[in-house]
């Protein structure tokens, strides 16, 4: 292996490693970018997508996701992974604390934060909400087979509310 001097250079061929399926070396590789350059926000955020996705290690990745926010809230790509990270583990104070700082968060793709939370709110049975998310949904995305997915994320809620609505019968 070749003699990498820099945090950067180190990142990158960890990114390559990952896109060649070297999961071992990329791991190694980012846990030496930690101990060289304990600021390195994007190593951390790395860290918690191999530990949410390919260990499902979910406590390791809400921790280094975090360790991510904490050293630069500003880096958006880690707000949506953080988000279903939070939701798989049902951390519902959380879960509001991070969708409002990411919306407030330059670069986040939010209409992504608004399915997530979408889901989240279909899944508490809060269908008001949930449509509200998959409609803020459908007018933030720019694709059209996004789009239509949100319209029947929609078309699923309303069917939803309806089926929960009390059965009145007339005599």
């Amino acid at each position: 292996m070749d003699i990498l001097y820099t945090v950067e250079e180190k990142y990158l061929q960890a990114i390559e490693e990952l896109y060649y399926g070297e999961l071992p070396k990329a791991l190694h590789l980012f846990h030496e970018i930690i101990k060289a350059d304990a600021a390195y926000a994007r190593a951390y955020y790395r860290l918690g997508n191999l530990y949410q996705y390919e260990f499902k290690d979910y406590p390791s990745a809400g921790y280094y996701y975090q360790q991510c926010i904490t050293i630069d809230p500003a880096f958006p790509d880690v707000y949506e992974h953080y988000l279903k990270l939070l939701v798989t583990l049902g951390k519902h104070k959380m879960i509001a604390a991070i969708a409002e700082q990411a919306f407030g968060t330059a670069g986040v793709c939010q209409w992504q934060l608004h399915e997530v939370l979408g889901a989240y709110a279909e899944t508490q049975q809060d269908f008001a909400k949930a449509q509200s998310h998959y409609e803020q949904a459908g007018l933030m995305s720019i694709c059209s087979t996004a789009h239509q997915t949100f319209q029947e994320h929609v078309k699923r809620v309303r069917a939803k509310q309806q089926h929960k609505q009390p059965w009145v019968y007339a005599y």
